[in-house]
């Protein structure tokens, strides 16, 4: 309740210096005309055709890159010679900032949602791809053993032995991972876009329509703490058989 008190005086301090002139009303209109901007996208549809376009992409991406990541980070971090093949490679991509990738792949993919998807789905793999690995690597040396003495095979170990118990560290991964998406969708989309919400902050900045250039922010914000919140849901019904396991 605290942190929902806390964000109401930060409203009602943003509404009086905006009303009060204690910054100029053209950069810092007040709350009230930024929550009106917003309704009015909502209701003329403007705002949730543009936060489908943008889901659409990042869902995309995400998914493609939580199954390569998951996959390569389980074959990298079972078999030692995948992983000293391709530990140089990762880790040399990996220090590339994401929005780095955008120019290239422009250059490759056009600006097209092809581009965006793809720049999505190379920054989000890697936190996935790097949890993976250390979950993998991280398994109990025992527990494969016994399961190779109880005659499983190597497909049925990494199905009933190592990816349960790696299960903690993929999820870390792709809770990263989807902030990360977020992030990308919008980056993606001020770049030769004319659709999604990051294109909407982009324009309403360009054209100087600031309630509505906050309005964007807001949905961004929303979409967040949202996703964020769905993850956890998921999370707590999809991994209560590790708490229940590991309590106490």
């Amino acid at each position: 309740m605290s942190g929902f008190v806390f964000l109401a005086v930060l409203a009602v301090l943003w509404e009086l210096a905006g009303r009060g002139g204690w910054i100029h009303r053209l950069f810092f209109p007040p709350l009230s005309k930024i929550l009106a901007t917003f309704w009015d996208g909502l209701i003329s549809g403007e705002i949730p055709s543009h936060v489908g376009v943008s889901l659409w992409r990042g869902a995309l991406g995400y998914a493609l890159a939580g199954v390569a990541a998951i996959a390569l980070g389980v074959l990298m971090g079972y078999w030692r010679r995948v992983y000293e093949a391709g530990e140089i490679l990762v880790e040399f991509l990996r220090a590339v900032p994401a929005p780095a990738i955008v120019p290239v792949a422009i250059v490759l993919l056009g600006i097209g949602d092809g581009m965006k998807v793809f720049v999505i789905f190379l920054a989000c793999s890697f936190p996935i791809l790097i949890n993976t690995i250390d979950g993998v690597r991280a398994v109990d040396p025992v527990l494969i053993r016994t399961a190779r003495t109880f005659g499983y095979s190597g497909a049925s170990i990494l199905a009933k032995v190592v990816l349960p118990a790696a299960s903690p560290f993929i999820v870390t991964g792709l809770r990263i991972a989807l902030a990360i998406a977020l992030i990308l969708v919008v980056i993606s989309e001020m770049v030769g876009s004319t659709s999604g919400i990051g294109y909407y902050i982009l324009e309403a900045q360009r054209t100087f329509k600031i309630p509505r250039m906050y309005a964007g922010m807001l949905v961004l914000a929303l979409l967040g703490f949202g996703l964020n919140r769905c993850f956890q849901l998921v999370d707590a019904r999809l991994m209560a058989w590790h708490r229940r396991l590991t309590a106490g």
